[in-house]
């Protein structure tokens, strides 16, 4: 079966890599490009299920399509609801299979771009000076100058200059914007 799956995927020009069980899977390292998973329920070893929950709680995000012939009503959910982009009983339409990649592989594409854009946000908000940091969070926080000055005890002037270095260095537009980037770092409460 990996065989012939691994001939049709490579029959629509993407690169293939088979593994024999969940183990050999997980000691490969794989490289930051887009990706998916195409895995059975039933492995030798862990089940595709409890892979599935391994590769979520080590943060290593790759879209995964379930495929079995011992399919029931609680394992499909349970996969759904987990993050399967498709679950798929054999015998199953090969086009079927190549649309779910395809999905899998858009919702991949997705991810890292938005894990790049994070990585900017993150190099970004790195170049702050700690006054600057304490600045952004009060000005995200909806504070005026003079108060953010009275709250860091010293003068509106000074704020101001600090918050212009926010906005330049988080190369931010308006407060609104500042505030999405703080939020999307995980600094808003």
């Amino acid at each position: 079966m990996r065989n012939a799956l691994s001939s049709l995927v490579r029959s629509v020009d993407l690169t293939v890599q088979t593994f024999p069980n969940a183990a050999e899977f997980l000691r490969h390292r794989r490289g930051d490009e887009p990706a998916c998973l195409v895995l059975d329920v039933r492995l030798p070893g862990a089940s595709g299920l409890d892979l599935q929950a391994e590769l979520a709680k080590s943060n290593d995000p790759i879209p995964i399509i379930f495929i079995t012939s011992h399919a029931d009503v609680p394992m499909s959910v349970r996969a759904m609801k987990a993050g399967a982009v498709e679950f798929l009983t054999k015998p199953f339409r090969d086009q079927d299979l190549l649309d779910a990649i395809q999905q899998a592989i858009k919702r991949a594409e997705e991810a890292y771009v938005q894990r790049a854009k994070r990585a900017q946000l993150r190099t970004r908000y790195e170049l702050l000076t700690p006054r600057e940091r304490e600045v952004m969070s009060l000005v995200v926080s909806g504070l005026l100058n003079k108060q953010s000055a009275a709250q860091l005890g010293t003068s509106e002037v000074t704020v101001k200059i600090q918050r212009a270095h926010v906005m330049r260095k988080m190369e931010a537009e308006s407060v609104i914007e500042l505030a999405k980037m703080s939020e999307e770092l995980g600094l808003s409460a």
